[in-house]
């Protein structure tokens, strides 16, 4: 694992266009991050994906492990600090190759990490990546390589009725763990209120708003994935800025595939409110320091069974989370049992909740969405 992931990581770094030195320091600190894997978990998966902004691109590896975990990250991430069998950078040294770098580990359960990789200048130190609004995981079923489930975001910049794609979830290739042995596999939840955005003709708010798709399509494999692609085209092409008709143009968009269980939220800071509107097994949850309440979704298919629409609405807090997944999470895990999540970047805690609550029965998605913009 440790060599095909180093090859890999050098592969994409030079495919995007990073200089041969950073590409270097990327399949190094990849391939730390992969013979740590090997040598102390009980079981884990890499993922390599590429992060592009308007203007440049940059390779995310993102680690999850089941095993012992580590009892004092600080430490770890000490100079001097190296597992045994690695390379022996150590920890600390692929933090400071990264350009953002996050991790969050409970001992006796599994350890996430996530690191960002950026074009440098010569002689430059990290640039800081770039602000994470949203970010999610999706990997397939046990025996397949292609996902039914996908998500998308992208960013309402208010003012009149446009808005532009900025982000989104791979929705192929996005997987990780497909060749890896099984990995691992709550309160109450409270209704969220009717919004008067029930009709999808709420006013648009003139602040950012952020727009987040997912999509469980029906079943397994190739079809279930084009159906979830299907979801996001018509996501990313719709002018419209509120979940209901976003829901109607994926519904459209959907006729002729296997359909699937789709939720769209809306998150507007400045109003301080999430609208949500979804239907079929697809879980919404706000997640705050001290709270837990869940978002419904109406029974049907979307392509082929939707009823009537209805949008709830809750309020954003500061500090809080949104975080919508399919069910091949289970909606049993508590967000009690991983100590200190909402501290960490939305890559983190998708990963942390993938290694929690998710099944190897069903292919698993996974979204978050947080922080203030």
């Amino acid at each position: 694992m440790p060599s095909a992931a180093r090859g890999a990581a050098a592969t994409l770094a030079r495919r995007i266009g990073l200089d041969g030195y950073r590409s270097s320091e990327v399949a190094l600190a990849v391939s730390e991050a992969a013979t740590n894997l090997q040598r102390h978990a009980r079981d884990g998966a890499l993922l390599l994906r590429v992060l592009r902004t308007p203007d440049r691109a940059g390779v995310e590896f993102v680690t999850v492990d089941t095993g012992p975990g580590i009892a004092d990250v600080e430490a770890a991430l000490s100079d001097g600090v190296s597992s045994a069998g690695t390379l022996g950078i150590g920890l600390g040294a692929v933090a400071r190759l990264a350009d953002a770098f996050d991790i969050h580990s409970l001992p006796g359960k599994g350890t996430v990490m996530a690191a960002q990789f950026w074009a440098r200048e010569a002689g430059d130190g990290p640039t800081g990546g770039t602000t994470s609004v949203a970010s999610g995981l999706t990997r397939p079923i046990s025996g397949e390589t292609s996902c039914g489930d996908a998500w998308a975001v992208r960013i309402d910049e208010g003012g009149p009725e446009t808005s532009r794609s900025s982000s989104s979830g791979a929705v192929r290739g996005g997987a990780y763990g497909t060749h890896s042995p099984g990995l691992l596999g709550s309160g109450p939840a409270t209704p969220g209120t009717r919004s008067s955005a029930g009709s999808g003709r709420s006013s648009a708010s003139s602040e950012p708003a952020v727009l987040v798709v997912l999509c469980d399509g029906l079943g397994h494999g190739p079809l279930a994935a084009l159906a979830a692609e299907a979801a996001v085209t018509a996501f990313r092409r719709s002018t419209a800025r509120h979940p209901e008709p976003l829901l109607r143009d994926i519904h459209g968009a959907l006729r002729g595939t296997r359909g699937g269980a789709v939720a769209v939220a809306r998150i507007e800071p400045a109003r301080g409110r999430v609208l949500y509107c979804g239907i079929g097994n697809v879980s919404g949850v706000l997640l705050g320091p001290d709270s837990r309440n869940g978002l419904l979704s109406a029974p049907g298919i979307v392509g082929s069974q939707m009823r009537s629409l209805r949008t709830f609405e809750l309020p954003w807090k500061p500090g809080g989370a949104l975080i919508m997944h399919s069910d091949g999470l289970t909606e049993r895990w508590n967000a009690d049992a991983m100590p200190g999540l909402l501290r960490h970047t939305p890559a983190v805690m998708a990963g942390q909740l993938l290694r929690e609550a998710g099944v190897r029965r069903d292919d698993a998605g996974v979204v978050v969405v947080k922080g203030d913009w």
